[in-house]
């Protein structure tokens, strides 16, 4: 598996992977290549993309992890993960899915902290959303 910024070229793999992650948030893929967006590839085909953005000099915030779900169990969130983590000693914040269990353990296991909840933070189905913390 090898990680690196996204492209246009991306854009399609990533949308893709989107469409298959209904408890992802669902945004404009194109959109993505406005902050900092990184896949992970096996071979030639993308596995899996992660948006972070700078909120403030010591903040950043994940705004979407998603995987292809055949690649779903095989590290792939856990590698986009330690890698930004690494690079960025900061704060971190991120908004996931109360219904996401998958995710919300990923988090936790990687050191983030649950700190807030917003009631109908997402739609598709609407839900609360789970804010947590991580400093790095």
């Amino acid at each position: 598996m090898t990680v690196r910024a996204a492209t246009a070229d991306d854009l399609a793999a990533i949308a893709a992977i989107q469409e298959a992650s209904p408890e992802a948030s669902q945004w404009e893929p194109a959109s993505y290549l406005d902050y900092e967006c990184s896949v992970v590839t096996g071979g030639r085909r993308v596995l899996g993309f992660l948006v972070v953005r700078q909120i403030a000099a010591d903040e950043r915030e994940i705004l979407n992890l998603a995987v292809d779900p055949a690649e779903r169990g095989r590290g792939v969130a856990r590698k986009l993960l330690e890698i930004e983590l690494r690079r960025a000693k900061t704060q971190w914040f991120l908004e996931v899915r109360a219904s996401n269990s998958s995710a919300i353990k990923l988090y936790e296991r990687a050191g983030f902290r649950e700190t807030g909840r917003r009631e109908s933070y997402y739609t598709n189905p609407v839900e609360p959303g789970i804010v947590m913390m991580f400093d790095s």
